[in-house]
């Protein structure tokens, strides 16, 4: 099979998974099914039919609007789609066709859901969490370069460290500076990164938080003090994609081929 066909294949398959993602991130934290009922029209309960529901080109199609009320549809939504079949076309990059792929898709599935869920609502569903921890306990057992231990004690590094940040920051400021989403995602981030990638994501996290925090006071033109509520989830996210596909560049750099 020609390369460039096979991406586009897997880029599409990708777009559908994306699709369902919209369900997962519209539903999940409004205590909704995610399989019943079918797609519909959140503002008149037009139910959708399958020709109005195809990944990106339905939304072209429909210019962006319900067919049966004309209310806009968020461009979120193809935006998911397309995040997603360039997730799985990075994946067939990175590993093939493989057991790996099928896990790495499986997180990066999550992570988008995380963080569009945890922008809108400032939580990171526990179904999500549970679901990503026992994957990547799952997969550590098909994994040649790390064993299930790693997995584990991956998790417990990940989710100690930041529990501890999060209890001190309460003690110390009054506040409660981090949820315990953030904590429960670095234990199912752990099971995929092991402990040095949670400790990453970690950082890089915070990095990318502050200055997105700084950046955003100086465009409203006072002093930033912490004040402003952003959450960490979408950061945390990120840095954990960034280690997925660069981690051993990254471990290479910092102990400088010690390991």
């Amino acid at each position: 099979m020609n390369e460039t066909f096979l991406l586009i294949v897997i880029f599409v398959f990708g777009t559908m998974i994306g699709s369902f993602l919209n369900v997962v991130i519209y539903r999940l934290p409004r205590g909704k099914s995610v399989v019943f009922p079918s797609s519909h029209c959140t503002s008149c309960g037009y139910k959708i039919k399958w020709y109005e529901n195809i990944p990106v080109f339905s939304y072209i199609f429909l210019k962006g609007r319900c067919k049966n009320c004309k209310t806009p549809i968020s461009m979120r939504y193809p935006l998911i789609e397309v995040l997603t079949g360039f997730s799985a076309v990075a994946v067939y990059l990175k590993s093939g066709f493989s057991i790996e792929s099928v896990f790495y898709f499986i997180f990066l599935c999550l992570i988008i859901s995380i963080i569009f869920i945890d922008i809108d609502f400032r939580i990171i569903p526990d179904e999500l969490n549970l679901i990503g921890f026992l994957t990547g306990l799952t997969f550590s057992l098909f994994r040649e370069d790390f064993s299930i231990l790693d997995a584990v004690i991956g998790s417990v590094v990940g989710a100690g460290f930041l529990y501890v940040v999060a209890y001190l920051y309460l003690k110390l400021r009054g506040i409660e500076g981090l949820g315990l989403g953030d904590v429960k995602m670095l234990a199912f981030v752990g099971t995929y990164l092991g402990w040095f990638g949670s400790l990453f994501t970690i950082f890089f996290g915070s990095v990318l938080g502050v200055l997105l925090g700084v950046g955003i006071s100086l465009l409203k033109k006072k002093k930033y003090e912490g004040q402003l509520e952003i959450p960490f989830g979408p950061f945390l996210g990120v840095a954990s994609v960034v280690y997925l596909f660069f981690g051993e560049k990254i471990k290479d750099f910092y102990f400088g081929g010690m390991m």
